[in-house]
């Protein structure tokens, strides 16, 4: 953070709050209910996800480079709900809204790197989904463990380097005016605004983010999926397009329940009241990580096979015990 600093020059002081002041739910009629429903969806989500990791950590038949990025999607969204969840229902159900300065900004990267990771965790499994079937003779050539690894090692480098830099940038303004952030967390975009001295680096920072880290990704997975529609519509049977599709299932729910909420409620954002936009921008960040293990689990048909085999094991070995 210091370089940041420096490039500001020595004659130049940076006034920084000793706090923040979160402010998101404030005002919200019986908001409490809201609380116990996050908390709800916390507690599916942790339960679900180590499930999940679990299951793909015990079947051998599911280390394969897909359950990879499976694995890496579900720790993401373990890490980022337990990053997020328990820190609101902190500052809000316990009435803690004045968060230090370092930890809003400690705060902020955590949630924006799980956030961001989600989405370019959907590339990973789309990318896998185009290469099983558009060109399935080449799969175990191009898609190995080895690429897998890298690419998810890529994304996590390249989301940290960014939000480390987004994080950097804020560093560099003066808040002589109000310390309130008008969120459910500390929301990068609510805190540059709030600066007195020039925050464009941020705002740019802040349109980059939007571009790389959701349009950029949500473009490369439509125009997946329309080359993998239209190589269907050259196979012969019916039968071999539903199968190939089916595959497809889970990972395009995933696609809709992350992709659509935070678009919608971006093209509305300024029609909506901001007790409802804040409620929705908070379940854009705590449906994605609950729902996801549930729709694998219940759409995917390997992992319904390795829970039936555990099942069977942890039975059966009960069973050798008594006996």
């Amino acid at each position: 953070m210091n370089l940041f600093n420096s490039a500001l020059g020595k004659n130049i002081t940076l006034v920084r709050p000793a706090y923040f002041l979160i402010s998101g739910f404030s005002g919200i009629p019986n908001v409490i209910y809201y609380y116990v429903f996050l908390l709800f969806l916390y507690i599916v989500s942790l339960l679900a996800n180590t499930v999940v990791m679990g299951i793909i950590c015990l079947d051998p038949n599911l280390r394969t480079p897909k359950y990879i990025a499976v694995f890496n999607l579900a720790f993401v969204d373990l890490f980022g709900s337990s990053a997020l969840v328990p820190k609101v229902l902190d500052i809000f159900l316990f009435d803690h809204p004045y968060i230090p300065y370092n930890d809003c900004l400690t705060f902020m990267f955590f949630c924006f790197t799980c956030l961001s990771m989600q989405a370019l965790n959907l590339v990973a499994l789309a990318y896998d989904r185009l290469i099983a079937i558009i060109f399935p003779l080449h799969y175990q050539v191009k898609i190995t463990h080895r690429f897998m690894f890298s690419l998810i090692a890529s994304f996590w480098l390249f989301i940290i380097i960014s939000v480390l830099i987004a994080a950097g940038l804020l560093t560099r303004l003066s808040f002589c005016k109000s310390v309130v952030i008008d969120s459910y967390f500390c929301d990068h975009g609510q805190i540059y605004r709030l600066a007195c001295n020039d925050s464009t680096p941020s705002y740019v920072m802040g349109l980059l983010f939007i571009v790389l880290i959701l349009f950029l990704p949500l473009i490369f997975i439509l125009f997946t999926y329309l080359y993998i529609g239209y190589s269907l519509t050259k196979v012969s049977t019916v039968h071999e397009r539903v199968k190939a599709l089916k595959t497809c299932t889970a990972h395009l729910s995933l696609v809709a329940i992350y992709f659509l909420p935070i678009i919608i409620t971006m093209a509305f954002m300024g029609n909506i009241h901001p007790n409802a936009r804040i409620i929705n921008l908070s379940l854009t960040s705590v449906f994605p990580p609950t729902l996801n293990p549930i729709i694998y689990v219940l759409q995917t048909e390997e992992i319904k096979k390795s829970m039936k085999r555990l099942f069977k094991i942890r039975v059966g070995s009960k069973i050798a015990i008594k006996k």
